[in-house]
């Protein structure tokens, strides 16, 4: 008779039981490569907004000071006091803006310079015109300077989209140049008749090139301004740009046509030339502050559009690391149960037998007992019977 043995449950083997782990990673691995380098360019994305928004802020805190010099600049030049609390003010304005985000846009050093020179400009002899024009032509160069660094700095010169770049570039670049340049020309129209015989042609040719660098701005502008309009979805930039641009555009049309020698007379009228540069420096500020939240607003849309794509690509990401560890552990537990076999024995070989003993029948005294069948033993004891 056979003894089975104990049945033992064979334990899995080490690949079998990490087989679910290492297909969860593989599907893991990837999808987190993509995660991490889809997250670091929304990361790139948001900074490069955000740092734009502050350059933004910085813009429209130069605008004052940018309106403020040039008035000072005529009053002086046509040999008026001139009334600081304008341009005061604005600076202060601009400081603050400096003080809060001047070490992310690293504008401490030029705007130290700027104000040092405006600051010293009552000192100089305002009573000369000539003077006063060359010292706020350096003041003036220095603020372009200013509006340059600002774009650089804050990445608004690198906006990656089309109608906010052509924005950023009218704002910060074609307005103020426009608008320096041409109260500069004014004040050298108005100049022009007092200089020596000598220089007139001198001062001629000098005109001609002011004006050539004065309007040319100020066309980059209407075009810039229509190209963001014309490539922008957003439907609130063309009704809210478009009006103010076509008052611009006019009063620039009258600008240029009383800054050149007219019929009847062989340079261009000071005074015409005044009062069309004020309704062109009033035109600029009003499309100026529309540049700037329309601007800004961009800007913002996009920050918001970016925070969602993070958080939805951060959930679609956590969600998927959750389906895919469920996935390895219903794999490890729905794995079938390993076959039950029998106990390896201390010793190798077959599984053990157990004879039965041989049954044992009576017998004489005088006679050894005889197991039934053993026929060796009946072979033995035949002659002993025999004899008796």
């Amino acid at each position: 008779m056979t003894v089975p043995a104990p049945r033992v449950r064979r334990r899995p083997s080490v690949p079998g039981r990490a087989l679910p782990l290492l297909l969860a990673l593989a599907l893991v691995a990837p999808l987190g490569l993509l995660f991490a380098q889809n997250d670091g360019n929304t990361t790139d994305d948001r900074d490069l907004a955000a740092r734009e928004r502050l350059g933004v802020r910085y813009l429209r805190a130069l605008g004052p000071v940018t309106d403020a010099l040039v008035e000072a600049q005529s009053t002086a030049v046509a040999r008026a006091p001139v009334s600081r609390a304008a341009l005061n003010a604005a600076i202060e304005q601009v400081a603050e803006v400096d003080n809060a985000v001047g070490d992310e846009l690293r504008s401490h050093e030029r705007w130290a310079g700027l104000r040092a020179k405006i600051e010293g400009l009552p000192d100089r002899g305002l009573g000369d015109p000539e003077a006063a024009y060359q010292a706020y032509g350096e003041a003036n160069d220095l603020l372009l300077a200013l509006y340059r660094k600002v774009r650089e700095s804050s990445g608004l010169i690198r906006d990656p989209r089309v109608d906010s770049f052509f924005l950023q570039d009218g704002i910060g670049g074609d307005l103020p140049t426009a608008t320096v340049l041409a109260g500069r020309l004014a004040d050298l129209v108005r100049l022009a008749p007092r200089r020596p015989a000598a220089e007139q042609a001198k001062t001629g040719l000098e005109l001609a090139e002011l004006r050539v660098a004065a309007f040319g701005p100020a066309n980059d502008l209407v075009a810039d301004l229509r190209a963001a309009v014309d490539s922008s979805e957003s439907t609130d930039l063309g009704a809210n740009v478009l009006t103010p641009l076509d008052t611009y555009q006019r009063s620039l049309e009258a600008f240029t046509a009383f800054s050149a020698p007219g019929a009847g007379r062989a340079a261009p009228s000071s005074d015409d030339l005044t009062r069309a540069g004020l309704a062109a420096q009033a035109a600029a500020k009003q499309l100026r502050t529309v540049i700037l939240d329309q601007l800004d607003a961009l800007l913002k849309e996009r920050l918001d559009a970016l925070d969602r794509d993070r958080t939805l690509a951060r959930f679609a990401a956590g969600v998927a690391i959750a389906l895919l560890v469920g996935l390895a552990v219903a794999l490890r537990r729905g794995r079938p149960r390993a076959a039950e076999v029998p106990r390896t024995p201390d010793r190798a070989g077959p599984p053990t037998t157990l004879r039965p003993d041989p049954p044992v029948v009576a017998r004489d005294v005088d006679r050894p007992p005889v197991a039934v069948g053993g026929r060796a033993d009946a072979e033995r004891w035949r002659p002993f019977d025999a004899a008796r």
